[in-house]
């Protein structure tokens, strides 16, 4: 079967090169046993391919059942998975089957496969290595021939080094990975889906179709669409009820598109916010070397604050021993100036007469050029506290410092922060 075919039968709407690929391989892929890891943002569609998958093996007339591993609690998704012996646990009247006890010859589908917590990975795991289960409450192993096709929108990888998912899991699924881009990578593509969504919801409302003038169209393909498919076609069904007038101009759509104003064009930042810990995204990597400017500025101020108090101590031997680094980079960046004199390990001040340094002098002088302090390290810091504030998830870090997923991962492989 083609693309195109598989396009048509599956109601599948695109020609995006990167949607075809995804469709090639999942063709390819459907008359094997073999593990599937679909992967992509949330609303692209990842449930379209483990149905074509399905529908295309020879396990198409066995059971194909969906599990949404995110929506079940954690006390229970063994049960449901696995199923249980009567008197298991409270609550358990009878004996019951499980997901793969029942998909047994057909297909299962584990959605949001990384929300699976780490003892039910191990239960997976075996199921997938053998084939073999046990019931939860019981002690007698269980066979099942089931083909598993998994999908996420969590950076597995992250997730691994978290310790939330299981590397040989990861590998065991993730034997053949199969993406489906977002809907901003998909552009020829959106204006598209929204004339299929605007024919649909006219035939279940009994509406005239809803369509676009050329200027809204190129509003709707310039927005970034955050939710993705799921979003747009949520947008034209309101459309469809809503508005009275079936023709849309550019004004009228952007009444209905969220934070349609929102921009990641480089823009000037109020630096007393940036100095009062604002979480202000910034508009791009320009911005965050503005903050790092900023930052730089502060400690030099920092700085010299403190060799100010040092100075009406008289000398800068009591702090040489808690202090010796930021002693060393006063000598460093006053090289040149009799004031030091370096005696053995011990870097002290000269006053040659009383009086000669004061506090007014010293705040009066032009800022101190550190010529450690790096441009560089500065980024690397606030890379490094962006993935911690955002517990290592890639996406949430580069919406917080304002630069897009593929820049901060370029970012993270070139300073080797993993």
């Amino acid at each position: 079967m083609t693309t195109q075919e598989v396009k048509q039968r599956f109601g599948l709407i695109g020609r995006a090169p990167a949607l075809d690929r995804a469709i090639s391989k999942a063709i390819q892929v459907s008359n094997t046993d073999i593990s599937v890891l679909v992967t992509g943002e949330s609303g692209v569609g990842k449930e379209s391919i483990p149905k074509i998958i399905h529908h295309l093996s020879h396990r198409k007339h066995a059971p194909y059942i969906a599990v949404n591993c995110g929506a079940i609690p954690e006390g229970t998704i063994d049960s449901e998975l696995f199923g249980h012996e009567k008197g298991a646990f409270t609550g358990a009247t009878s004996s019951r089957k499980g997901y793969f006890e029942e998909a047994d010859g057909g297909t299962i589908f584990l959605d949001e496969v990384g929300e699976l917590p780490l003892p039910t990975q191990v239960r997976l795991l075996r199921v997938l290595e053998t084939g073999e289960f046990i019931r939860v409450g019981s002690s007698k192993i269980q066979k099942t021939n089931v083909r598993v096709v998994g999908a996420t929108n969590v950076g597995m990888m992250d997730a691994i080094s978290q310790n939330k998912f299981r590397e040989d899991l990861y590998y065991r699924l993730n034997t053949v990975e199969i993406h489906l881009p977002p809907l901003r990578e998909r552009k020829e593509d959106i204006h598209l889906l929204f004339r299929k969504f605007a024919s649909d919801f006219a035939d279940k409302y009994h509406t005239p179709t809803v369509r676009l003038s050329d200027e809204a169209v190129k509003v709707l393909v310039d927005y970034r669409w955050p939710g993705n498919i799921r979003q747009l076609r949520n947008l034209v069904e309101q459309i469809s009820v809503v508005e009275g007038d079936r023709e849309l101009d550019a004004e009228t759509l952007r009444q209905y598109i969220p934070d349609i104003t929102a921009t990641r064009l480089p823009m000037k930042l109020d630096a007393a916010k940036l100095g009062a810990g604002s979480n202000s995204d910034f508009s791009s990597e320009r911005e965050i070397l503005y903050k790092v400017l900023f930052d730089m500025r502060q400690d030099i101020t920092n700085l010299k604050q403190l060799v100010s108090e040092l100075i009406d101590k008289g000398d800068l031997s009591d702090v040489q021993s808690e202090h010796p680094h930021l002693v060393r980079q006063i000598i460093d960046s006053n090289s040149g100036d009799d004031s030091f004199r370096d005696l053995g390990d011990s870097y002290v001040p000269v006053i040659e007469k009383p009086g000669e340094i004061s506090r007014h002098d010293f705040e009066e002088t032009e800022t101190v050029e550190d010529e450690n302090l790096s441009l560089q390290d500065k980024e690397v810091e606030l890379i490094r506290k962006a993935l911690e504030r955002n517990r290592g998830k890639r996406k949430d870090a580069a919406e917080e410092l304002g630069i897009s997923e593929r820049t901060l991962y370029r970012k993270i492989k070139q300073y080797n922060l993993t």
